[in-house]
């Protein structure tokens, strides 16, 4: 089987999962039951000045019945005392030495308060830090959290603060509010930061209940901006975490990826896009500790397939596979193609293309009362819609069609220096 022992930015671990900074990690107790069960790191909620929350903290949004498909909290940092939770740590790491605790931090913007609260977490015996510059409601109200996330130079200055105290590896954990994730991951590099962890929760308001006209989770009445989690934001997370490891100004610095991890192959995509581990929080207040068995079997599984040693040899694979639009092949062409014998003339694809792509299926009704569909060939752009619609599995897909044509980017083309195949708007 495949070694699944992982070294991220100094920190190690035996294997890649680690429970997110929320609140499966909110306490010692969750936290060992968490490595008992297989989890081979855990970030601690969030450490600073115990704060008080409301008691109504969480939203929902339900898909097609899939329950919290994303999941919205308006819940801040630790309210528990700072002597019992770095009591706590000491004892986690007493009990379980090989595995990875690292502590969350998120004081006020004082050289000294990041100093204080660095130096007890590390007497406390935490094998590395996450600097919370990410939490996108209620904290950074009060100057914390995304408000320094937002702000390169306030990241990299409390990075350098951070770093001055610190004898153990710190990541900068990120917030996707923000333009472009670059100029953050940029600056907590400058800073100093062994590592980055992103992404973080994305504003929101998930519902409003129709009938008081409040937005949910509901305090008295009223509601308040949320962070969003869940499946629902792994295709942002994903390009977030890309975005960084394929910058050049940030490439190859260790990556804890975040954001939607279910399963194990939501995993390997991390893994893929350039994460050395990943996060999990959704999941694991949807179904508890136990979802990591299968993480753990289907990664083995998974690398013992690819002939792969470890993790590391995974990592970043599909980086290389990125490229900025301007330099796509204008000129690789697909057409669909649809399987007769799989159809079940349910008519969803001629809807959908004639009325929300590009009118390149073609319908009549069959003597079976179904619907009979087909590709206009000389319409059909290869976008893919039919094939996403379509509910039979492999009925319709997307064949590539040779051209009498060179590769040609925009890029090239738009410079006079490559020449397009015909396309089908030419035949209109």
């Amino acid at each position: 089987m495949a070694d699944l022992k992982v070294n991220i930015a100094g920190i190690e671990s035996p294997n890649p999962f680690w429970l997110a900074s929320a609140p499966p990690a909110n306490t010692g107790d969750q936290v060992m039951r968490a490595f008992d069960a297989g989890w081979g790191g855990a970030v601690w909620k969030t450490l600073g000045e115990p704060i008080v929350n409301t008691w109504s903290r969480y939203g929902a949004l339900d898909l097609n019945g899939q329950k919290m498909m994303g999941l919205n909290n308006i819940e801040l940092i630790t309210d528990r005392p700072l002597e019992v939770n770095f009591r706590e740590i000491a004892e986690v790491k007493k009990r379980y030495p090989k595995h990875a605790v690292i502590v969350s931090l998120m004081v006020e913007a004082k050289r000294e308060a990041w100093h204080e609260i660095v130096k007890r977490a590390i007497d406390a015996g935490a094998d590395g830090l996450e600097l919370n510059f990410g939490c996108p409601h209620g904290m950074s109200e009060r100057g914390m959290g995304s408000a320094v996330g937002q702000v390169p130079d306030y990241t990299c200055q409390i990075t350098e603060w951070a770093k001055e105290a610190s004898t153990i590896p710190v990541l900068v954990k990120l917030t996707p509010n923000i333009t472009d994730v670059r100029f953050a991951a940029r600056a907590a590099k400058r800073g100093g930061a062994d590592g980055v962890s992103l992404i973080n929760t994305i504003n929101s308001i998930t519902s409003v209940d129709l009938d008081t006209f409040a937005p949910r989770p509901t305090v008295s009445g009223y509601s308040s901006h949320g962070g969003y989690c869940g499946p629902a934001v792994k295709p942002i997370a994903l390009n977030m975490v890309s975005e960084i490891a394929r910058d050049p100004e940030t490439a190859g610095i260790p990556i804890s990826g975040i954001g939607g991890i279910s399963n194990w192959r939501d995993a390997v995509e991390f893994f893929l896009l350039g994460a050395t581990t990943v996060q999990v929080c959704t999941a694991v207040m949807h179904y508890g500790f136990r979802i990591v068995e299968d993480m753990i079997d289907g990664l083995n599984n998974y690398l013992d397939e690819k002939g792969l040693a470890n993790v590391h040899e995974l990592c970043g694979k599909s980086v290389g596979h990125i490229r900025d639009w301007k330099n796509l092949d204008l000129n690789y062409v697909v057409r669909a193609n649809i399987d007769q014998n799989k159809c079940i003339g349910c008519g969803l694809c001629y809807t959908a293309c004639n009325d929300g792509a590009h009118q390149a299926i073609g319908a009549k009704p069959a003597d079976n009362g179904r619907t009979e569909v087909w590709v206009i060939e000389e319409a059909c752009v290869g976008c893919n819609l039919c094939s996403l619609v379509c509910p039979v599995e492999q009925c319709i897909s997307m064949q590539q069609i040779p051209v009498d044509a060179e590769p040609c980017s925009w890029e090239q083309y738009s410079s006079g220096k490559g020449k397009l195949a015909p396309r089908p708007q030419d035949n209109h």
